[in-house]
C-alpha cells in the first residue's frame, strides 16, 4: 500500500512539475509560429550552424523556433518529459558560436543525463533524482555550440517497441494517434517526426532507435559499440549488460541533417570526452559513382515474414537499386532465427531482475515485458511440457524451442551463451566475406507502426533488428513510403508459427493506411561512413524517380 500511495505521488508531481514548466514560460513561446520561425525549421542544420557562425542567425531565436515546435509536437502526441528551455535560453546566449554545432537545439532520449534534470525512464522511483552532473555526450554538444532544450518520453524499462509509462503518460505516433510511435526511443522519433526537433539522440539494444524510426518516418543509424558515446548515464534498466552491446546513436528528421550530425560529433573527437569511445576520426567516403556495389536482400528471417506493406518498401529499394546497375542478389544468410534466440537469452539472462526492480507495488508495465516475466516466472517442468505440446500437438517447433530454453542463467550458461555469441559472429564473418556484401538489406520489422498495446504480442518479433545489435553490425533506418490499404491488404495468409500469427492479428492495412514504412540498411561492425553512403544512393537514386519520401508537417 505505501509502495503503490508514493508511487502515485510521484506521478502526480511529476506531471504537475512538466505542466508548470510549460505555463510558467514566457508567452512568447505559447504564440504562433511566425513567418521568420518557420523559415529557421525547415532550415537543414548545416544551414542553421553556418548563419549562426556568421553572425545573420541568433542562437536565442532558434531555440524559441524549436521551443515553439517542440510544445506543439507535445500536445500532439505527449513526447517530451524535461523541459529545458528556461535553462536553455542561458545556454543559448553562451554557446560557442563557432562551433560544428553552433547554435542547434538538439533533443534527447530521457535516460541523458543533464545535471539538475531527472532521468526517470519512466520509474516512478526515481522520480526527483535530479542527475549531479551532464553525461559524456551533453558535455561534447556544448563544447560544440550545441543546446540542449528538451528530453523525450520512453517505455518503462526501456525494454520496447511501444512508448508509455505512468510518470508520463503514453505517446502517440504523429501519423495516427491509435498507433506507438515506436520504441524505446519513442518520444524522440514523435518529436522528429512532427517538426519539433531536427536532431536528438536515442539508445539501441534491440531496435529502439531504428524502430521508432521505422514506425514514426526518421533517420537513423544506431553505430556499433563504442563509436558514439555512451558514458555519464546514471540510470539504465539493466545497469552493466554487456551480452548485447548497447549503442547510443543519432536520429534525425532528414537524412542529410543525419549527416551533419554524425560528422560534427566526430569532428569534436568523442574519445576525448568519453573513455569508451574508439579513437576513430569520421572516414570521408563517396560510393554514389559506384555501380559494382553488391547488396544482399534478406527478405524473411525465417520467424515472421514482412507484411505486404514493409515487403512493398523493401521491393520497391531493391528494384530500384537493381535497374541502376547495382548487384543486388537474395541471400541465406546464418540462421536469422538462431540470432534472435541468442539475443533474447543474453540481454534477459537474469530473468528481467533487474529491469523490473525499480517498479513500484501497482505500478504499469509494458505488456510485453509482463509477458516475458510469466514466461520466466513459469516452473521449469510446465514449459518443458508446453514446449512439449507447442512441438508435436500445434507442430510449431520454433516457437516450443525458444519456450523450452526461456528461463533465468547461471554464470556458467551465461558464459556459454557468450561463446555461442562469438561462434555465430564468425559465421556471419564468413558469410560476408564469401558473398562479398558491400550491404545487407532488410525490412526493420515485420509490421509498420503497431496498435498500442500491440507488444503483448509483438515483443517476440524483434529480430530484424535484434540481429545487428548481437553481430555489433551498422545499421541505419531510412523511410521510405506509407502504408496503402488497397495495395497492402493482406489475402490468403497462414501463419508458420505462434509469434508469426501474433504479428499478423494486428495487421490491418485500412487502419494503417498513412502510416510510415521503412528499410533498414546494413553494414558491418563500425563501418557508420559506408551505411550512411548507402543510404544517401537509395535515397538519391527514389528522388530521381520522383519516388522521395515526403516528412510530416505539423507546423503551418
Amino acid at each position: 500500500m505505501f509502495s503503490y500511495l508514493a508511487h502515485r505521488r510521484a506521478c502526480y508531481a511529476k506531471q504537475q512539475e512538466r505542466r508548470d514548466r510549460i505555463q510558467s514560460l514566457s508567452p512568447v513561446y505559447q504564440a504562433p509560429l511566425t513567418s521568420i520561425e518557420k523559415n529557421i525549421l525547415s532550415k537543414p542544420v548545416a544551414d542553421i550552424v553556418s548563419s549562426v557562425q556568421s553572425g545573420s542567425l541568433k542562437p536565442s531565436d532558434i531555440l524559441r523556433a524549436y521551443g515553439k515546435a517542440a510544445l506543439k509536437a507535445h500536445a500532439a502526441t505527449n513526447c517530451l518529459t524535461e523541459i529545458c528551455i528556461p535553462e536553455a535560453e542561458e545556454w543559448a546566449k553562451n554557446c560557442n558560436t563557432k562551433g560544428p554545432l553552433a547554435g542547434m537545439p538538439v533533443s534527447l532520449k530521457d535516460e541523458h543525463a543533464i545535471e539538475g534534470f531527472d532521468a526517470t525512464v519512466g520509474y516512478s522511483a526515481w522520480v526527483g533524482k535530479k542527475m549531479k552532473k551532464d553525461s559524456a555526450l551533453v558535455r561534447l554538444l556544448r563544447a560544440a555550440g550545441a543546446v540542449p532544450y528538451v528530453k523525450t518520453n520512453v517505455p518503462i524499462t526501456m525494454l520496447s517497441f511501444e512508448c508509455a509509462n505512468e510518470v508520463f503518460g503514453t505517446t502517440t505516433n504523429p501519423h495516427g494517434k491509435d498507433f506507438a510511435p515506436g520504441g524505446s526511443s519513442g518520444g524522440e522519433a514523435a518529436l522528429l517526426a512532427c517538426g519539433g526537433s531536427r536532431i536528438g539522440v536515442g539508445s539501441d539494444v534491440a531496435g529502439s532507435v531504428r524502430i521508432p524510426s521505422h514506425y514514426s518516418g526518421t533517420y537513423t543509424i544506431k553505430s556499433s559499440s563504442y563509436r558514439f558515446l555512451k558514458s555519464g548515464n546514471a540510470h539504465s534498466s539493466i545497469p552493466g549488460e554487456e551480452g548485447v552491446p548497447v549503442s547510443l546513436s543519432p536520429m534525425t528528421r532528414t537524412l542529410e541533417d543525419l549527416e551533419t550530425f554524425w560528422k560534427a560529433v566526430m569532428s569534436m573527437k568523442p574519445w576525448e570526452y568519453d573513455h569508451a569511445v574508439l579513437p576513430i576520426p569520421w572516414r570521408d567516403l563517396d560510393l554514389s559513382n559506384q555501380k559494382g556495389l553488391r547488396w544482399g536482400v534478406m527478405w524473411d528471417d525465417g520467424v515472421a515474414a514482412p507484411s505486404p506493406a514493409c515487403h512493398r518498401a523493401l521491393h520497391t529499394v531493391a528494384k530500384t537499386l537493381e535497374a541502376r546497375g547495382h548487384k543486388v542478389i537474395s541471400i541465406t544468410p546464418p540462421s536469422p532465427y538462431e540470432g534472435l534466440k541468442l539475443a533474447a537469452l543474453l540481454l534477459m539472462a537474469d530473468g528481467c531482475k533487474c529491469c523490473i526492480e525499480p517498479i513500484r507495488t501497482g505500478e504499469f508495465n509494458d505488456p510485453g515485458v509482463v509477458e516475458a516475466l510469466a514466461m520466466f516466472r513459469t516452473p521449469r517442468i510446465i514449459k518443458k511440457l508446453y514446449a512439449w505440446y507447442l512441438r508435436y500437438i500445434k507442430r510449431d517447433p520454433l516457437y516450443a524451442d525458444l519456450v523450452e530454453v526461456w528461463s533465468e542463467k547461471t554464470v556458467p550458461e551465461y558464459l556459454a551463451l557468450v561463446s555461442q555469441r562469438e561462434a555465430y559472429r564468425e559465421r556471419w564473418y564468413e558469410f560476408m566475406n564469401e558473398q562479398d556484401l558491400d550491404f545487407v538489406l532488410t525490412v526493420p520489422n515485420s509490421l509498420p507502426a503497431v496498435p498500442h498495446g500491440g507488444m503483448k504480442e509483438g515483443w517476440k518479433a524483434c529480430g530484424y533488428t535484434f540481429l545487428w545489435n548481437l553481430l555489433d553490425y551498422t545499421a541505419g533506418i531510412m523511410p521510405v513510403t506509407h502504408v496503402d490499404r488497397v495495395r497492402d491488404a493482406l489475402g490468403a495468409f497462414k501463419p508458420r508459427n505462434a509469434i508469426e500469427a501474433g504479428q499478423y492479428r494486428m495487421y490491418n492495412a485500412d487502419k494503417m493506411h498513412g502510416l510510415p514504412v521503412g528499410v533498414q540498411v546494413v553494414g558491418r561492425r563500425l563501418q557508420e561512413e559506408k551505411v550512411l553512403e548507402g543510404m544517401k544512393i537509395i535515397q538519391n537514386l527514389l528522388r530521381e524517380d520522383g519516388n522521395a519520401y515526403v516528412p510530416l508537417d505539423l507546423m503551418d
